[in-house]
């Protein structure tokens, strides 16, 4: 599932492709809307919330997406080939002059009055890379269930809004917890902390087309000499390193699920309920 740093870089990259050009081509593949025409009207820009893509165009539309587990946007130039997927999994196709946005296995694709965007994503907490930010609210959020796993804690959007199963192993791994360890078992300088680091997280990795968690965050310095030169399989603590050595102890970093996802942890670094 794309987190909050890959949907900002989708956001960015369909608002430098649309944003300030007329709809030459618009086709809304889904039944509720296949029948709505954008054509001729103007993109007014692309932003993201948490996980969410808004485009907003012209007459007060906004065209809401979400990417879920495997959607995409590719952007093509003319005479390009597509190369996203069958044609049957396309969802949405918007085109002027000079590129073509296409929308692939998009789960979520509807079309809103943008007075009424907040009946899509008003639910969500604090953006961790929106201008909402605010990191009490979200440590509030977060805290407001105290039984309730770290793991599910942070993938919950309503708490805080970016946070994805990668970020999820990372963050649990940084603060030495599992993610079955109940929110509330964490000391209150670890939860505040975990906060900022989710944060800085995301903020470092928002330009970067490979994500890396294993330099520069400030949990991290309980887990790992700074200095420690890392090889590029070595940019995720233990998200995806079943079996292989943790970084830090060098015991075999171990998989289960936790709510259907895979959740990777080291053994011997993190303390808490494991499955």
């Amino acid at each position: 599932m794309p987190e909050g740093d890959t949907v900002l870089q989708t956001a960015k990259r369909l608002h430098s492709a649309l944003a300030g050009q007329v709809l030459t081509r618009s086709d809304l593949r889904v039944p509720r809307f296949a029948t709505a025409d954008l054509t001729g009207r103007t993109v007014l820009d692309v932003s993201s919330r948490g996980k969410h893509l808004l485009t907003r165009i012209e007459g007060g539309l906004t065209l809401h997406s979400h990417l879920r587990m495997d959607g995409a946007w590719r952007i093509y130039t003319p005479g390009e080939r597509w190369r996203g997927g069958p044609a049957h999994q396309i969802r949405a196709i918007l085109a002027n002059s000079a590129h073509t946005a296409v929308g692939y296995r998009l789960p979520v694709l509807e079309l809103l009055r943008t007075r009424e965007e907040e009946k899509a994503v008003g639910h969500l907490g604090p953006d961790l890379l929106g201008p909402d930010w605010n990191a009490d609210t979200a440590l509030h959020h977060l805290l407001a269930d105290p039984a309730r796993p770290l793991g599910e804690a942070l993938l919950d959007q309503r708490n805080l809004a970016g946070i994805g199963n990668v970020y999820k192993c990372e963050l649990c791994f940084l603060a030495r917890a599992t993610p079955w360890l109940p929110i509330g078992r964490l000391p209150e300088p670890t939860a505040t902390l975990l906060v900022t680091t989710a944060k800085q997280l995301l903020e470092a990795n928002r330009d970067n087309p490979v994500r890396t968690t294993t330099v520069g965050a400030r949990l991290r310095t309980a887990a790992a000499p700074a200095s420690r030169a890392r090889r590029p399989s070595e940019n995720l603590w233990v998200y995806g390193r079943t079996h292989r050595p943790c970084l830090r102890c060098g015991t075999p970093i171990r998989a289960s699920e936790q709510d259907s996802r895979p959740t990777y942890w080291c053994p011997r670094c993190q303390s808490g309920p494991t499955p």
